[in-house]
């Protein structure tokens, strides 16, 4: 933008209805963003000038740093036709060019003006003209109608203006919009609006209502001032997350509002002015489990839970109110009120579900449709029973597996009570409480409630080997009996989160280091289905691996250093960070780059020779001193780098390694591979696939050549 041009700053506010608060933010950051970007493309503003957004749950504003009243005018050079086909012989225009000029608006007399530049091998006629810029007017109507369509509105609504006759759609009704370049009104319309100065406060709380803006930079003060709205999202996120701790501290005894950054959000998006209050409830509900008591308080009322400095649920609540009364104890006794009805369902739910036991609940499973393709739930829990206690078995012998079987037996029971009825999230965690009700122990019961663990990206692993075995069972026999009918996940589309599910066997192999191979898992879990499913298996192990490479590259490790590792393919997935960790020493000795780009040039020998190379050396054909040097070289590393390797001491095992690279580059240097004597190339061959097997065992160090 030109420096000589005058800007000012923008204000643009849309003044609407209540909007969908699980939209509101990214509403008013698409808002602010594409007035932003659509003004930059016209030549309005800089592209990295400051842009601040603004969402409250009735208005999405931004205001713009430096724009223009009007854009620079553009040279622009268009292109008319080859001089061949524009003049005939004495160079006059041809009617060609006429017509041509006619559909620009532009006559003969622009003949003489126009320029003749080459064009690939011909010469052609050019027209060079001065595009007028856009004015804020034409650009900011244009950027206004653009944002608005693109705005990622979950579900549009209409209504008719006043004239009872225009129908409008858009996320909610909008009543108003403000437009001012500095002190001065940007003239826009868009829904039926008109832009103006003039926005709304607080319903009850403003000092004046509608608000008068002086200028685009007095927008948030006199809001906050005379509208008693906070119109920044994150200004009034933080402000309640202030009001929160303090509320918080004053209740005293060490008490926390429990972290929930989505309820954070939800409830930011409810409020303009924000006003946090202590309510409480009867202690005789403390006897519910807290989980749910919790989960009723934040679904259904918004409400922060307080939590002691143990982490256990308090009679103590905290409400963010929209308003703030001289004595708040209607508000809060209201508040009081409605969550006793929900607190007292949550008891009458628990209370009646111990009524029964989880095993007298088994049954009813097979009333219960999994999938159309894949059974009842009662027909998943005998798949469930095999895997669990074949994989508990492998792992510690028959009397885990009987435990696993006992509890992939139970882990769905839980479906079919009450609590999980009303509050779905709650699954498994049920399952643990009515356990410990019905005798079945400690072990058990965390067990049932860890089986759909890891949840979600960061989530803690079950906590006992029974829950490893019933939650890999669980994971695995989903990606079996989902990639076997061909529910399977594409692009950003993952319905039934198998992602997920796959991340999750992933964590538990490695971080619990278990001794299960992938291989075996996949083959168990799509055994319990019967019939072979050869392609939807290799496609499950291949699904696995693709998220196991982006575990380990989230995890720190580099692209070269996991290709290298899982190229070797270890059959025990919990080896990797051990291997990894030694492929990172490795990399960083001197002699690394060196012995990296010769286990490259070794292994592309070894896929060019003909036939297969077997690994071995008649030491009596070894003409040349650096074929002997490197053998014996060989000779002396081998052992220790293999009992290094035995004894899981990968990195010692990769760093002797380090003394091989004299020899091996004085071999290359020397000796040629492949001799015109059969015999020679041969035993060259040999002793080269005997080196390559040696480096090759923690990783392929091909893969961190450069």
């Amino acid at each position: 933008m030109s420096a000589a041009l005058s800007t000012k700053n923008l204000l643009v506010e849309l003044f609407v209805e209540e909007l969908p608060p699980k939209a509101l933010k990214k509403l008013g950051e698409a808002f602010a963003h594409g007035i932003a970007s659509g003004l930059a493309a016209q030549g309005l503003r800089s592209p990295d000038a400051a842009v601040t957004p603004y969402a409250s749950p009735r208005r999405l504003a931004v205001h713009l740093v430096g724009v223009a009243e009007r854009a620079a005018d553009k040279p622009m050079r268009q292109k008319l036709m080859p001089v061949s086909v524009a003049l005939d012989a004495e160079g006059r225009p041809t009617p060609a060019l006429l017509k041509k000029l006619a559909a620009l608006g532009l006559d003969e007399g622009v003949v003489p003006q126009l320029q003749r530049a080459m064009d690939g091998k011909a010469e052609a006629l050019f027209h060079d003209s001065v595009v007028p810029g856009a004015t804020l007017r034409e650009g900011l109507q244009k950027a206004l109608e653009d944002a608005l369509a693109r705005l990622p509105i979950p579900k549009v609504m209409a209504y008719q203006l006043e004239d009872g006759w225009s129908t409008v759609h858009f996320v909610r009704p909008a009543h108003g919009l403000v437009a001012l370049h500095g002190a001065e009104v940007v003239p826009v319309q868009v829904l039926g609006l008109v832009a103006g100065r003039h926005t709304q406060g607080h319903r009850f709380e403003a000092l004046r209502n509608p608000v008068e803006l002086r200028d685009a930079d007095s927008y948030a003060e006199q809001l906050e001032r005379e509208g008693a709205v906070i119109p920044g999202f994150e200004a009034r996120r933080a402000e309640i997350a202030r009001q929160l701790e303090a509320a918080a501290r004053a209740v005293g005894g060490g008490v926390k509002p429990v972290d929930d950054r989505a309820l954070l959000d939800e409830v930011t998006a409810l409020v303009e002015r924000p006003n946090v209050l202590v309510g409480r409830f009867e202690k005789e509900f403390l006897e519910v489990p807290q989980e749910c008591l919790i989960l009723t308080m934040k679904a259904n009322q918004k409400y922060f839970p307080l939590l002691d400095a143990e982490g256990r649920l308090t009679n103590q609540f905290l409400v963010v109110s929209n308003i703030r009364p001289e004595d708040p104890s209607a508000v809060i006794g209201g508040n009081e009120r409605v969550v006793r009805p929900r607190l007292a369902d949550a008891k009458f739910f628990f209370d009646q579900d111990r009524k029964k036991t989880l095993a007298s609940r088994v049954p009813g499973l097979a009333k219960v449709v999994y999938h159309n393709k894949l059974g009842t739930q009662g027909e998943r829990i005998e798949r469930l029973r095999a895997l669990a206690r074949a994989i508990g078995t492998r792992l510690e012998g028959e009397v885990l597996g009987e435990r696993a079987e006992q509890a992939a037996t139970l882990a769905k029971a839980d479906l079919l009570t009450d609590m999980v009825g009303e509050f779905p999230e709650l699954q498994g965690i049920m399952g643990g409480y009515y356990a410990r009700h019905d005798g079945l122990g400690e072990e058990m019961a965390q067990a049932i409630e860890d089986h759909y663990k890891p949840r979600f990206a960061g989530d803690e692993l079950p906590r006992n080997p029974i829950g490893i075995a019933v939650a890999l069972a669980d994971k695995l026999e989903t990606l079996a009996g989902l990639f076997g009918i061909g529910q399977v996940p594409t692009g950003d589309k993952d319905p039934f989160a198998l992602r997920r599910h796959a991340l999750g066997v992933i964590r538990m192999l490695i971080e619990r280091d278990l001794p299960l191979e992938m291989d075996w898992l996949i083959a168990e879990a799509f055994r319990v289905f019967g019939p072979a499913h050869g392609q939807a298996q290799a496609e499950v192990a291949f699904f696995v691996r693709e998220r196991l490479v982006g575990y380990l590259r989230d995890v720190g490790y580099s692209a070269r250093e996991v290709d290298a590792v899982v190229e070797v393919r270890p059959s025990h997935w919990g080896e990797f960070p051990k291997r990894l960790q030694a492929v990172r020493a490795f990399v960083s000795l001197p002699e690394a780059e060196s012995l990296a780009a010769a286990n490259k040039r070794v292994g592309n020998i070894l896929k060019k020779a003909e036939g297969t190379v077997e690994p071995q050396v008649d030491a009596a054909l070894l003409r040349e001193q650096a074929e002997r040097a490197l053998y014996e070289a060989l000779l002396q590393v081998q052992p220790g780098a293999d009992a290094a390797f035995e004894r899981g001491d990968y990195t010692a095992s990769l760093q002797a390694l380090a003394a091989l690279k004299a020899p091996v580059d004085t071999f290359f240097d020397q000796v040629m591979v492949n001799a015109e004597d059969p015999a020679l190339r041969a035993n060259r061959l040999g002793l080269l696939a005997l080196l390559h097997a040696a480096m090759n065992r923690v990783a392929d160090l091909s893969r961190l050549a450069t």
